[in-house]
């Protein structure tokens, strides 16, 4: 995915500066950031040579296996377990930005508010999947790319690329508010704590984990489901609560 046509899609409906950092990052090169970007507050949380900033979830280092890191992309090493992974610090109100592909029927997912207090239920994923091959995807959804994995469904006519091609994707949280972007297109927002996010978390696989559904202050978390999985650009800015 060129870089220079996230950036249109994202200037055709976000703020004035948002659009500008967007168009600054198309100049950039992988796993970098312009002075436009700096200046707003954004920084890179993989710089593209190594893992630093990284950590297996309830670990102190980097899983010994199932992640890598070559030619500027951390990737998923499929078939080989190794773990979760998760940020070394913690963020509360923020705007996170990644780049992705899946392998076909794979399955892979970011998680944002983690906590190692409740390994059940860590944190919210947004769904990263093979829509068209994956049986979990196929379920319903609520477990389709862009979801709320198994408590809130994505906008229908979502701009998904096949597996195998990049896609870019956003998480916006700010107070309670939360949007998931996919492609420069909003497919889903909600009110953390809220009466809908409740029912939703009460039918799904989360329902008796205390505090899902909820905002807390923490971790983000790459997913390990043994498929393979490239990340690049990952990228946060913090924000101040509204």
């Amino acid at each position: 995915m060129r870089r220079l046509e996230i950036a249109r899609s994202i200037c055709s409906s976000a703020a004035a500066l948002a659009c500008l950092i967007a168009i600054g990052a198309s100049a950039a090169e992988t796993n970098q950031l312009t002075e436009l970007e700096k200046k707003a507050g954004w920084k890179i949380l993989f710089d593209g040579k190594t893992a630093t900033g990284w950590r297996g979830y309830q670990q102190t280092a980097m899983p010994a296996k199932g992640w890598k890191v070559e030619d500027g992309i951390l990737k998923k090493i499929g078939g080989e377990g190794g773990g979760d992974i998760i940020t070394q610090e913690t963020f509360d109100n923020f705007d996170l930005i990644w780049e992705w592909r899946i392998s076909p029927a794979g399955n892979n997912g970011i998680k944002y508010l983690v906590t190692e207090d409740r390994p059940s239920a860590p944190g919210h994923e947004y769904q990263m999947i093979d829509d068209a091959r994956n049986p979990d995807a196929k379920v319903g959804p609520h477990r389709a790319t862009g979801s709320f994995y198994d408590v809130l469904p994505p906008a229908d006519d979502k701009p998904l690329r096949p597996a195998g091609e990049w896609n870019q994707s956003r998480v916006l949280i700010q107070g309670n508010h939360v949007e998931h972007w996919l492609n420069g297109k909003k497919v889903l927002e909600y009110e953390l704590g809220s009466e809908a996010v409740k029912a939703a978390v009460a039918k799904s696989k989360f329902k008796n984990a205390p505090g899902s559904g909820e905002k807390i202050k923490g971790h983000i978390m790459l997913t390990d489901h043994r498929d393979e999985c490239w990340f690049r650009n990952i990228r946060i800015r913090e924000l101040t609560a509204k």
